[in-house]
């Protein structure tokens, strides 16, 4: 299986291409910067991507926050406009099965500008037309990323003592851990019935194997 992957360096890119590569898979890292582990790198600028490889799957992996962006503007650049280069980019080039990663939450609808911005890029996926879409909508993501989030690290030691508590409805804002996410992007990319999927961790427990 070949698969591109958007945002390859980043904390979950990182992961899906390792868990891509433990299971033999080719994987083509699309991004500002060369990834490490992938088998091959196309480094891009977003705002001009160029014409995608054909590939059996597209998964993006890109992120980022309002603090680390430095404006709502900035953020929304990374998270909506880049995520829907990258989408369009990928059916243009024939590419039928496409998974992104947004957030618990998601709400095209929602007052609070985060949560508005990752619903409204699903929406806008939805109406591309794959063959098939996975929105995948994790909590709390557990894993050591390159730069310093303080709030997200008191979070992360505090995580099995939350965990304890995210029982029925609230399971879908219990913690995960990186690799255990990039597992499930994979197992996730080999399913071919055809249509929109949501995944949170209140329903993903049988790609979680």
């Amino acid at each position: 299986m070949k698969i591109v992957v958007a945002g390859a360096t980043g904390l979950v890119g990182q992961a899906v291409v390792q868990a891509a590569l433990d299971r033999n898979c080719e994987t083509i890292a699309i991004g500002r910067r060369s990834s490490t582990l992938a088998s091959q790198n196309i480094d891009v600028d977003f705002r001009n991507l160029p014409e995608l490889p054909a590939a059996d799957v597209a998964i993006c992996a890109l992120g980022t926050t309002i603090k680390k962006a430095g404006s709502k503007r900035a953020f929304k650049a990374v998270d909506y406009d880049a995520v829907m280069a990258f989408a369009n980019a990928a059916k243009a080039a024939g590419i039928e099965h496409f998974i992104v990663v947004t957030a618990v939450g998601t709400n095209a609808d929602s007052k609070v500008f985060y949560s508005s911005v990752k619903g409204l890029v699903e929406r806008d996926l939805e109406a591309i037309g794959f063959y098939r879409l996975d929105i995948v909508q994790p909590g709390l993501l557990i894993g050591e990323r390159a730069e310093k989030r303080f709030v997200e690290e008191i979070l992360q030691g505090a995580a099995p003592a939350i965990d304890f508590f995210m029982r029925g409805p609230w399971r879908r804002y219990a913690s995960i851990t990186a690799v255990q996410l990039g597992e499930i992007l994979i197992n996730l990319a080999e399913q071919t019935a055809p249509g929109a999927f949501r995944h949170t961790q209140a329903n993903w427990s049988r790609y979680a194997e």
